[in-house]
């Protein structure tokens, strides 16, 4: 398969982390070159990798069959709009937007312009994540409790705005909340309580009749357990934490993207998927004021 040529919008501490060098790396993909709202950080990036950066975004979209975004959510929503209507292929993040409306607008522009379209939702792109999720659908699963808790709200390169301003339920709750979908069935109802900025407990209503709790915080201090889901059923028990996810999840987002962007679409993780998320996520903060 010809690699596919992904130009990288965003040059921050996440896309040099991870997405410039997986992008790099190949053999699936091609780094194109990069955009970035700030000129000098997309120079230095793009220089790291030796692929040009560019000042005006259209001439990126000029080079490249595909776009990876990696800047705040409200950016992505309105510079995905941009690319899908330039036809270009989505390679985007969680959350989808900053706001719902947002999300419907960049998931129909999606649509309309009929080009592929896949999100980073992390943990699923783990062997260890489709082996839990094999066995707990296996299990006549009746419940299941999860939690994700760090500290990224005190400091650090991922203390963002708009991380330090929505907390726990935009950043990790789309993590989280895929996941529990994903093992118990699709969520139709929720009861959200605490504060983004410290402690979110979520009480999630599956179609299937299963039940599941969520704890979420950034806030937390100290040594801190990894990320972990437990689903609970007839035939036993199975347990994900997020140690087990490896850093080889990145190369498989590549790869998974690459053979999307070959199929012309279909990828179960597209836009709506993450519109879907995202809906179940403005219910929560609805809830929590």
């Amino acid at each position: 398969m010809e690699p596919v040529s992904v130009g990288l919008v965003g040059a921050g501490p996440w896309a040099e982390m991870v997405h410039a060098p997986t992008l790099a790396a190949g053999p699936h993909t091609r780094l194109a070159g990069v955009w970035a709202r700030r000129p000098q950080a997309a120079d230095e990036l793009a220089g790291r990798h030796r692929v040009p950066s560019f000042e005006r975004l259209e001439d990126l979209f000029d080079l490249c069959e595909a776009v990876a975004f990696c800047v705040p959510p409200a950016v992505q929503a309105e510079l995905g709009v941009l690319a899908a209507k330039a036809g270009k292929a989505l390679l985007l993040e969680k959350p989808l937007a900053a706001d719902l409306d947002g999300a419907r607008r960049l998931a129909d522009a999606i649509g309309e312009a009929g080009v592929a379209s896949q999100m980073v939702f992390t943990f699923r792109y783990s062997p260890a994540t489709t082996a839990f999720l094999d066995r707990a659908r296996a299990l006549r699963p009746y419940g299941g409790h999860a939690s994700n808790v760090s500290g990224v709200l005190h400091g650090g390169s991922f203390a963002t705005p708009w991380r330090l301003e929505r907390g726990a339920v935009l950043d990790i709750g789309p993590h989280v909340i895929d996941l529990m979908d994903a093992a118990l069935g699709p969520i139709g109802s929720i009861r959200a309580h605490g504060d983004p900025l410290g402690w979110v407990g979520l009480l999630l209503e599956h179609t299937g009749g299963a039940v599941s709790e969520v704890s979420l915080t950034m806030a937390a201090g100290g040594d801190l357990p990894p990320a972990r889901a437990d689903v609970y059923g007839a035939e036993g028990s199975a347990t994900l934490l997020g140690s087990e996810i490896g850093d080889d999840v990145f190369p498989a987002v590549a790869r998974e993207f690459a053979r999307t962007v070959r199929r012309g679409g279909g990828h179960p993780l597209d836009a709506r998927h993450g519109l879907r998320i995202q809906e179940i996520i403005t219910d929560i903060e609805g809830q929590l004021g």
